[in-house]
């Protein structure tokens, strides 16, 4: 394996060549609109092998599986009338169906269960890999297992530069957060397994029935990614305040870094620790800037981060999903 990895940008030359190597069974950093993926054959149970080692990921917490066209929708799963109808309304786009899986995909993907995870990513690049590789392409986020999701190619190259070989560099992430995950195995009693970027209130529009919200976990092989209490997590402690103020920030710690959704206060300079995801606190830019920000904080020195606590339905509960399992010890 090489020292460290290469990055290439989508030429057709260099994309009919990561295209190869995903083909050899090799695997791939992929840009997604959601964030960067760790991708490889999706029918190769050899190549998702390769994606958990790099990772350090358990074989229980099962891949997502991404195809290029809604006719691959039937090589890898056994869809339903309600999943078709998502299909057509968001895909491509962020929204992973859980279904009933086919004999083509491995069980080593699916946590050895009889279901899958699948969605037909919006990213142009990524799309046009898996249909120069052929087949469908697991693909998680390309980090260390439990580290803060990555939304850049810089990103992979400094988490998993030296266990890969292979980076395609798509730009930034446009929605920075993990897709939402439906589970649709019982299609008249649909699941929001990981809120995303499509709200639940999207969704229950589209069936025309409310979308349940997930029981307490069970024991066992997960049925999805995303469902573990820590998760998305930085090495410096993670503390979420309700309502944080300007106030609390100047008389708390100094060595800490203080978060806040929109930019606190709109005069005076702030103080140096105290940071913001978006100026005029837009949830779907402080999504967009989320991981990136947390990683830079991760890397500041400080003893811990506080950050405020999203408040709301749609994206924000996108984002405290995501904060809540940063935060979680």
């Amino acid at each position: 394996m090489a020292a460290t990895a290469r990055t290439f940008t989508g030429t057709p030359k260099n994309l009919a060549f990561l295209a190869r190597r995903l083909k050899a069974g090799e695997i791939v950093a992929v840009p997604t609109e959601t964030v960067y993926g760790l991708a490889g054959d999706a029918t190769s149970s050899a190549a998702c092998r390769r994606i958990f080692a790099a990772k350090g990921r358990p074989t229980d917490d099962p891949l997502i599986v991404h195809i290029a066209s809604i006719k691959d929708l039937d090589r890898v799963a056994v869809a339903n009338p309600e999943a078709r109808k998502l299909a057509k309304a968001f895909w491509p786009g962020p929204l992973t169906l859980v279904l009933p899986k086919t004999g083509l995909v491995p069980d080593l993907a699916t946590a050895g269960l009889p279901s899958v995870a699948v969605r037909m990513p919006s990213h142009p690049l990524f799309r046009k890999l898996i249909r120069l590789a052929g087949v469908p392409l697991a693909a998680p986020s390309a980090n260390p297992f439990g580290y803060v999701s990555p939304t850049s190619a810089a990103h992979v190259a400094r988490n998993l530069g030296k266990r890969i070989r292979y980076i395609l560099d798509g730009g930034s992430s446009s929605i920075g957060l993990e897709s939402t995950i439906l589970d649709l195995r019982s299609p008249r009693k649909p699941v929001l397994l990981r809120p995303g970027a499509i709200t639940k209130a999207e969704l229950d529009r589209v069936l025309d029935r409310p979308v349940a919200r997930p029981r307490k976990a069970s024991s066992g092989a997960r049925v999805a990614p995303g469902q573990m209490a820590r998760h998305y997590s930085p090495r410096t402690r993670v503390v979420l305040h309700p309502g944080l103020t300007l106030e609390k920030a100047v008389r708390g710690p100094q060595n800490a870094a203080w978060l806040f959704i929109g930019r606190p206060g709109t005069l005076g300079r702030l103080p140096a620790n105290v940071f913001w995801l978006d100026p005029l606190g837009d949830l779907k830019l402080a999504a967009r800037r989320l991981f990136s920000v947390l990683r830079e904080l991760d890397d500041g020195g400080f003893s811990s981060i506080h950050v405020e606590r999203p408040s709301g339905g749609g994206i924000a509960e996108a984002l405290l999903d995501r904060l809540v399992r940063a935060a979680s010890r």
